[in-house]
């Protein structure tokens, strides 16, 4: 039996099953949707972008960008090209973002280069039909650690009108004694300048922190911490769980609009149009 809350494999009977679930509807996602691939942001290898287009004019449509997880040290935005299918059904540019690998790199670059994605959208995406005025992020597990460095008072304007939080990691620190202490090795620095729950946000962000019921508990006690925390400093941050979804199927729901995730990012992306 699995004792590390952390390592979701170990939680999950149908891991390998929902990945294949949506490298397949990812393919899918490349193949039926119009889309400019492999925007760079940056001169890194890792440092490109995917943009996608709902149908008709290409002119003034709310943007969403979306960051994937996996631990800050696996998947890539081709795995997650479906989560595009619910953002552009809402009428919406959807841009997903790729990042380099831990430990290859630490933590200070992955951050750096979300934020270095968020400002060339925000800069270029007008260019491609979209809104910046009306932007918004979302992100799963490392992916969702990622995203609130995008809405933070210390290194951002207040740009990002909402923000969904799926399965996120708020507080470093328990990875240390879990299996990622092999994997990727967070050293007390990193926790110390990444760890959310020591940062502060912008009141003018709309947050939906959300974690499937069936996930373990230290992913329901972080998002409930990290809520809270958004909510002392003025933000309106609501807590949502997801029922039925464990750590995986709520990520890969998201490319379906008519489930709870799917439901969460769709409501999302509209409520800026």
């Amino acid at each position: 039996m699995e004792t590390d809350p952390f390592r979701i494999r170990g939680h999950v009977a149908d891991f390998d099953a929902i990945i294949a679930q949506i490298v397949e509807a990812s393919a899918n996602t490349r193949d039926t949707l119009p889309m400019a691939a492999d925007v760079p942001y940056g001169d890194g290898p890792n440092e490109t972008l995917d943009i996608f287009f709902p149908e008709g004019i290409r002119k003034g449509r709310p943007v969403h960008m979306f960051i994937h997880g996996g631990y800050w040290r696996m998947f890539s935005k081709r795995d997650y090209s479906y989560v595009a299918d619910t953002v552009t059904r809402a009428r919406a540019i959807a841009v997903i973002v790729d990042y380099s690998l831990m430990p290859s790199v630490r933590m200070d670059v992955l951050v750096d280069q979300v934020r270095r994605a968020k400002q060339w959208v925000l800069e270029n995406i007008a260019s491609h039909g979209g809104d910046p005025s009306r932007f918004t992020v979302s992100g799963h597990s490392a992916g969702a650690h990622l995203a609130t460095f995008l809405f933070q008072r210390e290194a951002a304007k207040p740009d990002v009108a909402a923000a969904l939080l799926l399965g996120g990691i708020y507080d470093l620190k328990p990875l240390q004694s879990s299996f990622l202490a092999r994997e990727i090795a967070i050293t007390d620095q990193e926790v110390a300048a990444f760890t959310p729950m020591s940062h502060r946000y912008h009141a003018s962000c709309n947050v939906v922190v959300a974690v499937g019921a069936d996930e373990t508990p230290p992913f329901h006690q972080q998002a409930d911490g990290f809520a809270a925390y958004l909510r002392e400093q003025g933000l309106v941050a609501s807590r949502e769980t997801l029922a039925g979804s464990n750590h995986m199927s709520c990520v890969r729901d998201l490319g379906l609009a008519a489930t709870g995730s799917g439901r969460l990012l769709g409501d999302l992306v509209r409520g800026t149009s």
